[in-house]
């Protein structure tokens, strides 16, 4: 059973945080190895596990690494597959690893998750490999609907558990939050034929973040893959943004290009269980919140997140997700990448 997924470590130290990636590829039953490398100390080492694991067949690389996190970018250095990130906290929060990690130069993306979020790392692997294999996208929704249930327990535990003399506890008791599905299609842009869904949906939060979005469009076109373009805000028309993510049920992921608090990549990960690439932008001042808002996101619903305005590594990092499956977009790929 050739695995599927790497894993690769930094230090021992982060055994803590890749047994929560084990675990999610573990329930979806998905092959994967682990091994200890460090970028600096055992450069050769990484490289040689890189370039030898794309040739056996590996999909997905995680690597995970605290302090200056330069293992993710080491990785990306010798492959044209998707490479996920998790930052681990080991000083000041784990800023430095996080940021090591998702600021990426372009054509080298990492879609770095939350820190110490190995959990998510698995579950956004489970995403990726689900775009062309059916069991696994099935195992991955069947997860998500066992942190729906985790929601809906925690919820009674705690209302049973407080005695306020003015609290109605049986208040919308009976109200059903089961996801509605709308078959309305919204206005949009697209590079694809009529009547024929695209591979990719791209969302711009605002016009203000569509010269970002135009940078990843270029890179879509050159890849030759379909696309679907939409500016919408989750905020300002929420209806009109659940009908557009509905009708979009066949692409194969999502790419969220959104500014300030980025409220487009939260909106996606909850009406959507496609992979979900975000891009933040620099609308204030460094585009530092964008960043973490999009990558800092609770268990179970992972954004994949690329650098400030680097809306190129996205596109990049969509061709690694649809290259594993698609032999004329690796082509393309490699040709862009000059692997």
């Amino acid at each position: 059973m050739n695995p599927k997924v790497m894993i690769i470590v930094g230090s021992a130290s982060d055994k803590k945080i890749a047994e929560k990636a084990i675990n999610i590829l573990e329930t979806l039953k998905i092959p994967y190895s682990l091994k200890v490398a460090s970028a600096h100390r055992t450069h050769e080492k990484v490289k040689k596990l890189v370039i030898q694991g794309t040739k056996q067949g590996i999909e997905v690389f995680i690597g995970i690494a605290g302090l200056s996190a330069h293992l993710q970018g080491v990785i990306a250095s010798y492959t044209y597959r998707p490479i996920i990130g998790v930052p681990v906290d080991v000083k000041v929060g784990g800023l430095d690893a996080l940021y090591a990690s998702a600021q990426m130069p372009f054509p080298a993306p990492v879609a770095s998750v939350g820190i110490d979020r190995g959990d998510n790392a698995g579950i956004l692997a489970g995403q990726i490999i689900g775009t062309h294999d059916e069991k696994v996208k099935n195992k991955v929704s069947n997860l998500r609907k066992s942190y729906k249930k985790r929601v809906k327990e925690d919820d009674e535990k705690l209302i049973n558990s407080l005695k306020g003399e003015y609290l109605e506890k049986s208040f919308m008791t009976n109200l059903s939050f089961e996801d509605e599905i709308s078959e309305d299609n919204n206005e949009k842009t697209s590079n694809t034929e009529p009547n024929k869904q695209p591979l990719v949906s791209v969302i711009a939060g605002s016009y203000s973040d569509m010269e970002i979005a135009k940078k990843t469009l270029e890179v879509l076109e050159k890849l030759d893959i379909s696309y679907d373009l939409n500016v919408i805000s989750p905020v300002r028309y929420p209806d009109k943004f659940q009908k557009y993510i509905e009708s979009m049920k066949d692409v194969k992921l999502f790419l969220a290009v959104s500014g300030l608090s980025a409220h487009v990549t939260g909106a996606i990960v909850a009406l959507s269980e496609k992979p979900v690439i975000g891009v933040p932008c620099s609308n204030q001042p460094i585009g530092i919140n964008s960043l973490l808002a999009m990558v800092n996101m609770p268990p179970g619903v992972p954004v994949g997140t690329v650098g400030v305005d680097n809306g190129g590594n996205a596109g990049i990092l969509a061709g690694e997700i649809l290259g594993i499956s698609n032999s004329e977009i690796e082509s393309n790929l490699k040709r862009l990448k000059q692997k």
